[in-house]
């Protein structure tokens, strides 16, 4: 609540002026105008917080900071509530944002990336009376197009003089531009590749992330003779049950050998309830597990695997030692924007969509990158054993 202090003395200034006879009330902290229409300032820092307009009816709906919201859950609650009965009142949401908060990434997909800035698109929804269209439209705006805040050049020498990153975000509207990802040594040049047949003497494995309600991820790793990781595919799903998700795994892998799996070692939890676990049930059902590391320290220790893989080995090849299929597309879409942890620098911040990057943390923890596994493949002759006494043999 406190956030919207600036909004409320906003409107102080402007309501009472525009519509005569409005009146303020502190206590609801809402606007009622002689017309009968009321505006209303609220706060939703949570689900909970949105749950106490659940019921309620507006015409319209304004957000500010849309992406400080990790996922796009009370955005969605909250345009249940947009409704009228009056054909002559349409309903309205309205959101503003700046790039390189958390929930930049589903802001972007949702708002940026449909269509061209300034141009209105269509959802499509079918309803029992007809076809219905919902429309969107991203509205770039930057400083120089607030005529208010350019009357002086202050602002702006403040913005330009921000770190590069920062400038492109809140003076350039770059929702490409983001600070502080997890993850500055990934390059789609060196770390995504076109897909290949994989060769059949490479070893392989599965990595997964398991959820029903969030999505559920798993990778496949195929391991070269160099140890390097290569990621050939993924399965990326939502709102099936642990059953249907084996099945959808094997299916996907019934021609392959995979010499073994790993999950997320919280899946053979009871949690309670009767009956085998998460895990067990895949494993009833034929794909088979081993739980991933659990240790103290586990998340960290994964995240540096990573970035073991992601650097250019010092080799004359001069490559990673961890390549993605340009079909893994959620893993490369949500992979180089995850945050770092506000409070835990050294880790990912869990809030934003961290799944498949889970499921890769998973895959990297079960095959450490150590020189002496590499040489095992080296193909330097061992000397010969020669015994010391010819007669017995040693």
């Amino acid at each position: 609540m406190p956030e919207l202090r600036d909004l409320i003395t906003h409107s102080q200034r402007l309501y009472s002026k525009a519509f005569p006879g409005a009146k303020w009330r502190e206590q609801e902290k809402e606007w009622r105008f002689p017309s009968g229409a009321k505006i209303e300032f609220g706060y939703a820092e949570n689900m909970t917080d949105a749950l106490r307009y659940q019921g309620q009816s507006y015409t319209w709906i304004g957000i500010d900071e849309l992406p400080q919201y990790p996922s796009p859950d009370i955005y969605n609650f909250l345009r249940s509530s947009l409704r009228s009965v009056d054909p002559e009142i349409p309903v309205y949401l309205r959101a503003t944002g700046n790039p390189g908060n958390i929930g930049s990434l589903w802001v972007r997909e949702m708002f940026v990336d449909p269509a061209i800035p300034n141009t209105t698109f269509d959802i499509n929804i079918n309803t029992p009376v007809g076809r219905k269209v919902i429309t969107r439209r991203f509205i770039p705006a930057k400083l120089q197009d607030n005529p208010h805040l350019m009357q002086t050049d202050d602002y702006y020498a403040m913005l330009a003089s921000l770190p590069e990153i920062q400038r492109k975000q809140f003076l350039d509207g770059d929702w490409d531009a983001f600070e502080d990802s997890a993850f500055p040594e990934f390059n789609k040049a060196l770390h995504i590749v076109d897909p290949f047949e994989v060769p059949k003497g490479w070893q392989r494995f599965r990595a997964a992330d398991w959820g029903y309600s969030s999505p559920a991820c798993v990778l496949w790793f195929a391991i070269d003779y160099d140890n390097n990781l290569w990621i050939y595919r993924e399965l990326y799903t939502q709102k099936i049950t642990a059953d249907v998700f084996a099945r959808k795994i094997l299916m996907l892998e019934k021609d392959e050998y995979i010499r073994y799996g790993v999950l997320d070692a919280s899946t053979w939890a009871k949690r309670g309830d009767v009956g085998p676990s998460i895990a067990e049930t895949m494993i009833q059902t034929g794909c088979r597990w081993r739980p991933s590391d659990r240790t103290p320290k586990s998340r960290i220790s994964g995240k540096l695997e990573i970035h073991k893989r992601l650097k250019i080995s010092d080799d004359k090849k001069k490559e990673p030692g961890l390549r993605i299929f340009s079909t893994c597309r959620n893993l490369i879409r949500t992979f180089p924007l995850l945050p770092l942890d506000d409070h835990n620098p050294e880790d990912v911040n869990t809030h934003a969509e961290d799944h498949a990057y889970d499921a890769l943390r998973y895959g990297c923890m079960s095959r450490p990158m150590h020189t002496s596994y590499a040489n095992r493949f080296n193909k330097t002759p061992r000397p010969q054993f020669t015994p010391s006494d010819r007669i017995f043999g040693y």
